[in-house]
C-alpha cells in the first residue's frame, strides 16, 4: 500500500502564463481549453458551445502542464472588466483534471493568477487593493461546489445565487491589498 503522504507530493509541473501578446498563444490557448473541455463538457456536461466565448482570445490564461512530457492538467483565465469609475479582475475557468485534484493544484492557479492581477493593478495606477471577481458554482449534484474554496482566499458572497450554463452559481468578491 503506497503511503498516503507519498500521494500529496505534487508530480513535477509548470506553470505557464498565456498573455495576449505571447507568441506560441494559439497552441497553449489550445491545451487550456482541452483541459476545460475535458472537465466543464466531459466530466461535468456543461454545454460544448459555451465553454470558449468571447473572452478567450484576449484574455490572460494560465496552463498547468505536468513535466517532462508536458502534459496539460489545469487552467484559469481573467481578464480585466472596465466600468465607468471602477475596475476589476474576472477569474474564470479554473480547471484540474480529476486524477490530480488532491494535488492541490487548484490552489497554485489562483494564486498565480492573484500575483497577476496585483501586478497588473499596481501597473495601472492601483494603490490600494485589487478587486477580482468570479461566479463559483454552487452545490452540484456530483460535488459540493467550489464556494468554500473560494473562502479559504478571502472571496466572499455577493448576492443570491444564480443560474449560468443551467446550474447555480455564486458571484464571489476578493479585495486583495496591494499594501504587501
Amino acid at each position: 500500500m503506497a503511503d498516503d503522504a507519498a500521494l500529496r507530493v505534487p508530480p513535477t509541473h509548470e506553470i505557464i502564463v498565456v498573455p495576449p501578446e505571447h507568441e506560441n498563444r494559439h497552441a497553449l490557448l489550445q491545451q487550456c481549453i482541452q483541459v476545460r473541455i475535458t472537465v466543464f463538457v466531459t466530466e461535468q456536461g456543461f454545454p460544448l458551445e459555451v465553454e470558449v466565448d468571447e473572452h478567450d482570445p484576449t484574455a490572460t490564461h494560465w496552463l498547468l502542464r505536468l513535466l517532462p512530457s508536458l502534459k496539460p492538467i489545469g487552467t484559469i483565465r481573467a481578464h480585466k472588466v472596465e466600468h465607468v469609475g471602477s475596475s476589476y479582475y474576472k477569474l474564470a475557468r479554473l480547471v484540474v483534471l480529476k486524477e490530480y485534484r488532491h494535488y492541490k493544484f487548484g490552489r497554485n492557479l489562483v494564486l498565480a493568477l492573484h500575483d497577476w492581477a496585483k501586478d497588473h493593478a499596481r501597473n495601472s495606477g492601483e494603490i490600494d487593493f485589487v478587486k477580482i471577481v468570479c461566479h463559483s458554482q454552487a452545490v452540484r449534484a456530483d460535488s459540493a461546489g467550489a464556494v468554500a474554496f473560494y473562502r479559504k482566499f478571502g472571496y466572499e458572497e455577493e448576492g443570491d445565487l444564480f443560474d449560468e450554463d443551467g446550474e447555480p452559481h455564486q458571484k464571489m468578491v476578493a479585495r486583495i491589498s496591494l499594501a504587501e
